[in-house]
C-alpha cells in the first residue's frame, strides 16, 4: 500500500511538471520583427544563423513578419499586431506626426546611405544622352518610386539645389525600381533613381548623375523602431534580442563569412549566390553598423529636408524619439 501510493505520489509530481511546461513557454515573449527586402533587411537574414542566437527559446521567441511596404507596418504597430518595425526616415517621421504614435523609438541601425566610403543610392541618366548636369534636367521628366519617399527627398533635395522645383521646372512620374531601366532606355524619362542591386543593370546602360550622399549627405536612411511602452514592458528581454542581432550582424558583416553570408542571403531571396557575392555585407553594399547603433545626425538631416520639402506639418526633433540605451547595452555583452 506504501509503494503504491509512493508510485500515484510520483505520477502527480510528473504531471505537475508537464503541465507546467506549456505555462512556462506561454511566458517567453515572442517578438514580431518586420522586414521588406531580402538581404537588404536584418531580419530577413539574421535569424538564419540560429547558432548564434543564444536567447532565442530562452527568453524570446522571434517572429519575422514580410511586409510590401511600410504604411501596413505602421498599421501593424498602431494595433499592436507588429513590435520591431524596419521603417525608413520618411515613413518614422510621418508615424511620429500622427497623434496614436508619438511614442514611437529609434532603437537600432539597419541601413544608412553614404556613410564612410559605403554606397549611396544613385540617380541614372542615358549614356551619350543630353543630360550632363543637374540643371539640363529643365523642362523634362524625372522618375521617383513615390512622392515622399526617402529616395524621392533626395531627388527632390538634390534638384531643389540646382534651382529646380517640381511642375515649374520639370515633371515627375511614378514606377517601380524594376522598370527604372526601361524606362530610361525608353527614353521615357531622364533621370531615374537606381538602388542595389538594380543600380548594377542601370550603370550598364547610364551615367551617374549624382548621389542621395551628394543631395544629403551621408544619411542614416532605414531604422529599428518600437513603441516606448512596449519597451518598457519587455526591456530586459530586448537586450536579450538585441544582444543576438547584433552577434549575427557582425558575422554578416565579417569579410571571412562573405561566402556563408552570401549563401544565406542568396536562400532567403531565392536567388544564386552569385547574385550577392563581393558585394552585399561589405563597402560596396549599404552602411550596417557592427554595433547597431544609428545615426542620429544623418537621421535627423534627412528628417529635416522631409519638413523643407514641405512633406511634414512640423520640425521633429529625432533625439525626443529615441531610446539608444537597450542596443548600447546589448553590444557593451559582446566581447
Amino acid at each position: 500500500m506504501h509503494a503504491r501510493k509512493l508510485v500515484l505520489m510520483l505520477m502527480a509530481a510528473v504531471l505537475v511538471v508537464f503541465c507546467a511546461l506549456p505555462a512556462r513557454a506561454q511566458q517567453i515573449p515572442k517578438i514580431r520583427v518586420s522586414w521588406v527586402v531580402p538581404q537588404g533587411n536584418w531580419a530577413s537574414v539574421l535569424w538564419e544563423k540560429k547558432d548564434l542566437m543564444r536567447h532565442v527559446g530562452k527568453t524570446y521567441n522571434v517572429e519575422t513578419i514580410r511586409f510590401q511596404g511600410t504604411p501596413m507596418m505602421i498599421t501593424a504597430l498602431a494595433a499592436g499586431e507588429l513590435d520591431v518595425a524596419n521603417l525608413a526616415f520618411s515613413s518614422f517621421s510621418l508615424a511620429i506626426q500622427n497623434p496614436q504614435m508619438d511614442d514611437l523609438r529609434v532603437i537600432a541601425d539597419e541601413a544608412g546611405d553614404g556613410i564612410g566610403r559605403t554606397y549611396s543610392v544613385e540617380f541614372f541618366v542615358l549614356k551619350d544622352g543630353p543630360i550632363k548636369k543637374v540643371e539640363d534636367l529643365k523642362g523634362k521628366v524625372v522618375a521617383t518610386v513615390g512622392a515622399g519617399s526617402s529616395v524621392d527627398i533626395a531627388l527632390r533635395s538634390m534638384l531643389r539645389k540646382h534651382g529646380l522645383e517640381e511642375k515649374r521646372d520639370y515633371t515627375m512620374v511614378e514606377a517601380g525600381f524594376a522598370n527604372m531601366k526601361a524606362m530610361l532606355v525608353e527614353k521615357k524619362v531622364s533621370l531615374v533613381p537606381g538602388v542595389l542591386p538594380f543600380s548594377f543593370d542601370l550603370a550598364q546602360v547610364g551615367n551617374r548623375l549624382f548621389t542621395c550622399k551628394d543631395a544629403l549627405g551621408p544619411t542614416q536612411f532605414i531604422i529599428w523602431a518600437a513603441r516606448a511602452g512596449f519597451l518598457q514592458k519587455n526591456r530586459a528581454v530586448m537586450v536579450d534580442f538585441m544582444e543576438d542581432s547584433i552577434r549575427a550582424a557582425r558575422f554578416f558583416l565579417d569579410p571571412k563569412n562573405q561566402a556563408e553570408a552570401s549563401n544565406i542571403a542568396a536562400r532567403v531571396a531565392k536567388l544564386q549566390p552569385s547574385a550577392f557575392l563581393g558585394w552585399a555585407y561589405t563597402e560596396k553594399d549599404v552602411y550596417k553598423d557592427p554595433n547597431m547603433l544609428p545615426n542620429l545626425d544623418g537621421f535627423q538631416r534627412a528628417i529635416d529636408a522631409q519638413y523643407q520639402l514641405g512633406f511634414l506639418k512640423a520640425k521633429i526633433d529625432v533625439s525626443k524619439y529615441s531610446d539608444l540605451s537597450i542596443v548600447k547595452e546589448a553590444a557593451a555583452r559582446i566581447k
